[in-house]
């Protein structure tokens, strides 16, 4: 039976669970620090072999797609800042609980987070890295949700296959909260920037976003485009319907549109050879 009432103080002692991999938990402990430099964080992957390893494979793949190789953990740190780095190192870091959780998530959130740049990119934002980060991490309510209640979550996603109901509505019926909301309990939790949490909390749900309506909107119809382009899996094999605010806020034109699907082709076939798994 699940303790409804007490499902967030049990969803932000995440970190405490046997099953969380080493390495993401001692990152907690260093990224929780509001006072932490890129120093800090450089020392600390440093000091991790196999973290260094997919810090450099995760910078120099389509994810961020910098011009040339990128080879040390100091020129992703000067590249990317200290908000992108603190992301990408949880996405990083979040990789193997991923694939316990749901077979296929890793790839939809990469592919979110391409497709993220790519309509960023061309909609002339800022921060285009930042919306990567998101994309990454959007779904991360649900290795929450999964890790602390896993039989009963992977019995959500079955029965969301077998009825062919949206995932979101069946976390709904039986925890009376969503992984948007579960995502955002966690991005406040691990100290995340303000950007990246209402992103995680109103990316279904767009038209409540504020402060980055445009952000929010995007990842909503990255989200949209690579669950309709089949591109790993999220949980349900239905494709959301874009909301009508989030599109006007984006305001892709129709040869804009052709033009992001183009790229994002392109893009995910190169993602779908990404593997972040150790050689």
């Amino acid at each position: 039976m699940i303790d409804t009432k007490n499902l967030r103080s049990q969803i932000e002692k995440i970190d405490t669970l046997p099953t969380i991999p080493s390495t993401l938990r001692k990152l907690l402990s260093v990224i929780e620090d509001p006072k932490v430099s890129l120093s800090d964080i450089g020392s600390f992957i440093s000091n991790d072999p196999v973290l260094t390893s997919r810090v450099i494979k995760v910078v120099n793949s389509p994810i961020y797609g910098f011009p040339g190789r990128i080879s040390s953990v100091n020129q992703a740190l000067i590249l990317l800042g200290l908000n992108v780095v603190k992301g990408m190192l949880l996405g990083v870091s979040v990789f193997e609980a991923m694939k316990k959780t749901m077979e296929g998530l890793w790839e939809h959130s990469i592919g979110c987070a391409v497709t993220s740049k790519i309509i960023g990119t061309k909609k002339g934002l800022a921060d285009i890295e930042e919306l990567s980060v998101a994309g990454i991490l959007h779904d991360i309510g649900k290795v929450a949700m999964g890790l602390k209640f896993l039989d009963e979550y992977k019995g959500l996603i079955k029965k969301a296959i077998d009825k062919n109901v949206l995932l979101i509505d069946l976390e709904k019926e039986l925890f009376f909260v969503t992984h948007s909301e579960t995502g955002a309990w966690i991005g406040q939790r691990w100290n995340f920037p303000k950007s990246l949490i209402e992103i995680l909390e109103y990316h279904h749900k767009p038209q409540l976003s504020k402060n980055y309506a445009i952000q929010t909107a995007v990842v909503h119809l990255a989200d949209i485009l690579v669950r309709a382009k089949g591109f790993g899996f999220a949980g349900d094999y239905l494709i959301p319907t874009i909301n009508p605010i989030a599109w006007q806020r984006v305001g892709l034109s129709k040869d804009e549109l052709k033009e992001v699907i183009a790229e994002m082709e392109d893009s995910l076939a190169e993602s779908g050879e990404f593997n972040l798994e150790d050689d």
